[in-house]
């Protein structure tokens, strides 16, 4: 909420005065953001799954690895780096996907959803950025930075993928409510009806296709660590 006096202009933040620059305020790592919930960490990656209200203002919080967002949700976000003023409006939409390289130490930025309905996103934070990235690519790359690959699957009833070879760890994420098949080379399958959100961590070389046997189109995201 801003509010205006003569050649001056304050932003009020937690009832307190500020400079839009937000100078001399604080950050938290992003795990500490209260937000910014755990959902699963291990010592190759943290997925951490964050639901901000229309209104609010995520607290200014510090990247400091390579990261996947995966929106869950569509409305409109601006996003401000501290010490800097708050960014233009941007929109998000269910299953868009970011692949962010950082670039210094760490980014310290927060997050303000401008729209009208809840902002959702996956954050896949790969622990380690490799020496030497692996050069096994799985499918088409739909975004990538130097920690971790994408891969999208936008299914349509009764449509399969290519059978594909995972030789890396990977995220498999489901965007949309699915009843998905999954089946390896020598026939075996397996199928899951998954939810939006829906996520499995796996550290095994895989092969196989991803089939949608249900009755509406289906979306999975794979987030190999390179």
């Amino acid at each position: 909420m801003k509010s205006y006096l003569p050649c001056v202009a304050f932003l009020v933040i937690s009832g307190i005065l500020t400079s839009p620059q937000t100078s001399n305020v604080t950050s938290v790592p992003v795990e500490e953001e209260p937000l910014h919930k755990v959902v699963f960490k291990n010592d190759a990656v943290t997925v951490m799954h964050v639901i901000l209200p229309p209104g609010q203002t995520t607290l200014f919080h510090s990247h400091t690895h390579d990261r996947v967002a995966i929106d869950l949700s569509t409305t409109t976000i601006a996003q401000q780096k501290i010490n800097e003023p708050e960014g233009p409006s941007t929109a998000t939409k269910l299953g868009n996907v970011s692949a962010l390289t950082l670039t210094e130490a760490s980014y310290t930025h927060r997050v303000h959803n401008v729209g009208t309905a809840p902002y959702e996103v996956l954050d896949i934070e790969p622990a380690e950025r490799p020496t030497t990235p692996s050069p096994d690519v799985a499918a088409t790359v739909v975004a990538e930075n130097p920690s971790a690959r994408v891969y999208n699957w936008v299914l349509a009833p009764g449509a399969t993928s290519p059978m594909h070879t995972h030789m890396r760890p990977y995220v498999i994420v489901s965007i949309t409510p699915l009843n998905l098949k999954m089946t390896s080379p020598d026939g075996q399958s397996a199928t899951h009806q998954v939810g939006p959100g829906d996520f499995r961590y796996v550290d095994a070389r895989i092969t196989h296709n991803l089939a949608n046997v249900g009755t509406t189109q289906g979306q999975i995201v794979e987030v190999e660590l390179k």
